[in-house]
């Protein structure tokens, strides 16, 4: 009887993890899906600096990155973006690369620029190369998106943002580092030495390039943050050129780096321990 009991103890017991671990499995597995991937961070950095004019003081700068649109993030979602950033009345707009997700096999290419010219920023658009915008052929499927869209593409050059007090900054841009042609000589020519430079790379791990030149900040995307991470283990993924710097802030030498975990997803649909986020950069002069 006892040996029955304790049979029977055991079933039902066995029954209610497995039912616990497959509930958890599916309810992690729709959270991950249609949760986070829509679940917006938006981060607010603050960037002071004694080089930072004071008619910069309180200038606003919001970067986007990683749409990788016709995978998971669509047309719909880059029109709530677009709201979103009209709303937080931005100086200046950065995006970091990866528009599509496949340029060549993207069907609503001619819709994308209706959207992305609502944006307004009355001191510039800028954008710069990720590696999804020259894989498939994309390269100038992007670029002439990006041109009808009114955003200057900073493709190792640099641009200067000037006010009517005649006070300046740089921003410069470099190509991608996976499929492109990275050349941070090019992208620097001309700028003056007692200026404060911001240089936009898709790739993260190109910081340690940066902080060898009269850069102050870096922006940058592409590492998606992993995308999904899991816990007391890490990333699940971690792309190349995003292996060191995968999220976040970080301090090198005189260079600062962020790194924005960007707001769509590859490979896989999924984000977890990893939200989407848009970054609010705000300037302060010392």
């Amino acid at each position: 009887m006892s040996e029955s009991i304790s049979r029977r103890t055991f079933l039902k017991k066995g029954l209610r993890t497995l039912a616990t671990v497959t509930g958890l499995g599916i309810g992690g597995g729709y959270y991950a899906h249609n949760v986070e991937p829509k679940w917006l961070e938006i981060k607010h950095k603050i960037i002071s600096h004694p080089l930072i004019p004071k008619g910069f003081h309180g200038m606003k700068m919001i970067q986007f990155s990683d749409t990788h649109l016709g995978f998971q993030f669509q047309l719909n979602d880059l029109q709530a973006i677009v709201n979103k950033i009209n709303q937080l009345d931005p100086d200046v707009i950065l995006f970091t690369g990866d528009l599509m997700d496949e340029p060549n096999k993207y069907n609503a290419q001619q819709k994308i620029p209706p959207v992305l010219n609502q944006l307004k920023a009355p001191l510039g658009k800028f954008c710069i190369y990720g590696n999804h915008d020259h894989g498939g052929y994309g390269s100038e499927i992007y670029s002439d998106i990006m041109k009808k869209s009114h955003f200057t593409m900073l493709q190792n050059t640099s641009t200067k943002i000037s006010l009517l007090t005649a006070e300046e900054i740089y921003i410069a841009g470099v190509d991608d580092a996976m499929l492109g042609q990275p050349d941070f000589e090019k992208a620097l020519s001309g700028i003056p030495e007692e200026v404060y430079v911001i240089m936009l790379s898709h790739a993260p791990d190109l910081a340690d390039i940066s902080s060898k030149y009269n850069i102050k900040y870096q922006i940058s995307g592409h590492s998606h943050g992993g995308q999904v991470q899991i816990p007391f283990a890490g990333a699940l993924v971690t792309p190349p050129y995003a292996e060191k710097y995968r999220e976040g802030t970080y301090e090198i030498d005189s260079l600062t780096l962020h790194v924005n975990r960007g707001l769509g997803t590859t490979r896989l649909p999924y984000r977890f321990l990893s939200r989407p986020e848009l970054t609010i950069y705000e300037f302060q002069a010392e």
